[in-house]
């Protein structure tokens, strides 16, 4: 049963209900071998930290920064900053030191929490230009401080700063005066237009969103969940912080490319993805199809069928399958999909929550397919995670993005966008009042940004209204929708669709290069370098025949005509990413811009 109180009592509440039971598997910084916490032990840290904190003058509602990979010390932190009613400001590991000195200077952070040598790194050098920034608290032992460097402590020094717990009555003082009016987070998003903004989240705001998804997502005390996004991430965040009012066990995993091995060792029920995630599963998986015998491509085949059928027109529908079917699948279930997923460490699988870019079709088809549980939901930083997801024993429909939780008004405004009021919708922008008044209308409705429309309960989203091109010819094209269509395929890494005035559609490829330098040695396509596979005309007109394939469905005017293949992959560092993996479109248009015009010559 979910335990419902203020952020800041949680961990108490419940180490006073499951006391030595484990809450956290985790790996210290650069360690294989995973131990374990209990409740009391996470209780009796965050009390710690909550005493480290007012012995350095924290003062009600201080911003505190935290700038480090998922990890215990991390989650410690949070709870210990909302312990004594201060903020909690996490940034991304991957973020930049402009990034950093922005965040640091807008929200005039005093402590400044950091992971790895990289995060210290970058902390110090952007220090001299945030003078607000007195200390930087560092997670990792094994960080090589600066030899001059006065101002930063190790995390294991700052919990000695209270030893004798001088100020627990401080602390205690600070509990009678929590209210859910409280700031708990600022989170600073750095959207694809590169404009970043702080998203204020109270206490209230996650308590509203913890009764209500808690009517919706089938999570509890036997439930092993593990982490692969950033916690900074308000997805994530607010999941994983939802699993702990359940008793759920979090497994922390630290390094994200590490996440199957984790996942295979860890035997986690649950974990929140974006698609990215599942569409490479799904391409990993159409290349052992590829390769296996024509047996087993039948044996496989089958399987997905009744897998479809038994999942998909049945069980979406809230039907009963047939008992032949019942039968069949259950038979099937135990045997070739069981081995799927046993390949990810998913032998006792509950639910997986997708969100944060478009799902495909075929992508979301195949994970049900198989027999997980893809719980298909849509949200934003400013209202907290979930706006919708599939709910628990309730029909659903493949493509559509749930149903509202309980709470969330949905009204469809002036260009079919979707509008937004209830509890977990953010109050404003830290320190930016006109961009607050511009985010609301005049009867208090939040603008997504996003187009969709609602049908028998359900949201669709159609396009995210200010990423439409608008091709010369007049046309609309909503590049993600065609993205998410190529994306599915095996030999495609990333890929950026190019059409904004444009007179046709085109498209810069990544390709996956261990798929593609495979594909080349299967047809003796001689190469050195990436750049000889990326102007092989036997590899060009192959990948345009797969693409051709994939993209039948969508209108001509929306389909790739030409593209390019790059030989680097677009990154953070390039400013072509954000922290979310979303391209900077205008970006990657600037850095790419002779590449894009050669593809327009006629």
């Amino acid at each position: 049963m979910q335990t419902l109180c203020h952020l800041a009592l949680l961990p108490h509440e419940q180490a006073k209900k499951y006391g030595t039971r484990t809450v956290f598997e985790y790996q210290d910084f650069g360690s294989s071998q995973w131990k374990k916490a209990s409740w009391l032990d996470f209780s009796n840290a965050v009390k710690t930290i909550s005493c480290a904190l007012l012995a350095l003058d924290v003062e009600p509602q201080e911003n505190i920064g935290v700038f480090s990979q998922n990890s215990l010390p991390y989650i410690y932190t949070d709870f210990g900053v909302f312990g004594v009613r201060a903020v909690s400001i996490p940034l991304y590991a991957t973020s930049s030191e402009n990034q950093l000195q922005y965040v640091i200077n807008d929200a005039c952070i005093r402590l400044f929490f950091v992971g790895e040598q990289e995060q210290y790194d970058k902390a110090r050098r952007v220090q001299a230009l945030c003078p607000s920034l007195e200390r930087i608290i560092v997670y990792d032992d094994a960080v090589v401080m600066a030899e001059h460097d006065t101002t930063s402590m190790y995390f294991k020094d700052f919990l000695l700063l209270d030893s004798e717990q001088k100020q627990m009555n401080k602390l205690q003082q600070r509990w009678m005066e929590l209210n859910y009016e409280d700031i708990a987070n600022i989170l600073y998003t750095s959207g694809t237009t590169g404009d970043s903004k702080g998203v204020i989240l109270t206490c209230g705001q996650y308590n509203a969103a913890f009764k209500a998804n808690d009517k919706c997502v089938p999570i509890g005390e036997s439930d092993r969940i593990i982490t692969f996004l950033p916690i900074t991430h308000i997805f994530e965040r607010g999941w994983d912080f939802l699993a702990l009012t359940e008793g759920s066990t979090l497994i922390v995993n630290t390094y994200p490319h590490n996440i199957q091995q984790s996942m295979r060792e860890t035997h986690p029920t649950c974990m929140s993805a974006v698609p990215r995630f599942w569409e490479k599963v799904y391409a990993g998986v159409q290349a052992k199809i590829d390769n296996a015998s024509p047996m087993q491509k039948k044996i496989f085949k089958d399987a997905l069928e009744t897998g479809y059928r038994y999942n998909i027109e049945y069980k979406a529908k809230g039907k009963t399958p047939p008992l032949g079917l019942a039968l069949k699948y259950k038979l099937i279930n135990n045997t070739v999909l069981s081995l799927v997923r046993k390949q990810f460490g998913l032998e006792n699988p509950n639910i997986f929550p997708t969100a944060g870019a478009v799902v495909s079709r075929e992508v979301e088809t195949f994970v049900r397919s198989i027999g997980l549980t893809m719980i298909v939901g849509y949200g934003l930083t400013e209202s907290l995670a979930t706006v919708s997801c599939d709910h628990r024993d309730e029909p659903f429909t493949v493509g559509s993005v749930g149903r509202p939780i309980e709470g969330i008004e949905i009204r469809i405004g002036e260009n079919s966008e979707i509008l937004l009021k209830g509890p977990t919708i953010t109050k404003g922008y830290y320190k930016r009042k006109t961009l607050t008044k511009e985010a609301f209308t005049e009867d208090g409705f939040f603008r997504t940004g996003d187009a969709g429309y609602l049908k028998d309960g359900e949201l669709f989203l159609t396009e995210r209204i200010k990423d439409l091109y608008k091709t010369s010819n007049g046309k609309y094209i909503a590049p993600q929708a065609v993205e998410s269509k190529l994306l599915v395929d095996k030999y495609i890494e990333q890929i950026a669709v190019i059409a904004d005035e444009r007179k046709f559609v085109s498209a810069l490829i990544v390709p996956a290069y261990p798929m593609l330098e495979e594909f080349a040695r299967e047809y003796n396509i001689p190469f050195e370098n990436r750049k000889d596979l990326c102007t092989n005309e036997k590899i060009k007109k192959m990948l345009n025949e797969r693409i051709a394939t994939l993209q039948q469905g969508l209108a001509g005017y929306e389909q790739v005509k030409r593209f390019t293949l790059l030989t680097e992959p677009f990154t953070m560092e390039n400013g072509e990413l954000t922290n979310t993996l979303k391209t900077r479109r205008s970006v990657i248009a600037r850095n790419y811009a002779g590449v894009i015009e050669e593809m327009y010559k006629e």
